[in-house]
């Protein structure tokens, strides 16, 4: 049973896209980062997944759609955290982050085709990656890695390849972490939430 696995932050001012805070309020930046989240999740509806899990670290909302289950994050570094999600899964399972509200259902469901891939690798602009795909959960495969630097998705390529999996990639995208990243991923996407209320927060601002 294939599962799609979305990690997050609920979008709550002062605690999410802090890095944002630069051009916009705290308030706007969490509205911001629930507007990627939207956006992403209704990819994932869209998607050809069995099952659809947010790991999320804090506190559900009503804007989490029908459709979605919802896990609590576990405790500790962003690689225990992330090898905790695929622990989840009992099959086939692809991971993604909320910061690329670009992302589409086709795209989530290339990377749920395991039928030539052990593994799906997405990278991200930044030097990270935007989508984990196994075809076998191994959550020790994520343990060890030093994320959210230059490297980390240099690293965990890496260690899929070590592992023996054949390994397939995704397109390059970009995550929203800083302003200019929202600038760059809203004109990426235009008809998505993000990119409307990220014009709006632009007018409003300019």
């Amino acid at each position: 049973m294939s599962t799609l696995l979305v990690i997050a932050k609920a979008p709550v001012a002062g605690r999410v896209k802090t890095r944002l805070t630069t051009a916009f309020t705290p308030r706007q930046a969490a509205e911001l980062a629930l507007a990627s989240l939207r956006d992403t999740l209704d990819a994932v509806l869209a998607a050809p997944a069995r099952r659809r899990v947010l790991v999320l670290d804090g506190e559900p909302g009503p804007w989490i759609p029908d459709g979605i289950d919802v896990a609590p994050q576990a405790a500790g570094g962003l690689d225990v955290r992330l090898a905790a999600a695929f622990a989840l899964a009992d099959g086939p399972a692809l991971l993604i982050g909320m910061d690329t509200p670009q992302v589409t259902p086709d795209l989530l469901a290339a990377g749920l085709d395991f039928a030539e891939a052990d593994a799906w690798f997405g990278p991200a602009d930044d030097g990270g990656f935007w989508a984990l795909g196994l075809s076998v959960p191994r959550p020790a495969l994520l343990l060890g890695v030093p994320m959210s630097v230059a490297h980390t998705g240099e690293v965990q390529r890496q260690r899929l390849t070590d592992a023996g999996l054949a390994v397939r990639d995704l397109p390059e995208l970009c995550d929203v972490d800083t302003p200019a990243d929202a600038a760059r991923v809203a004109a990426a996407a235009p008809r998505t939430r993000f990119a409307a209320l990220h014009t709006d927060l632009c007018a409003v601002a300019g």
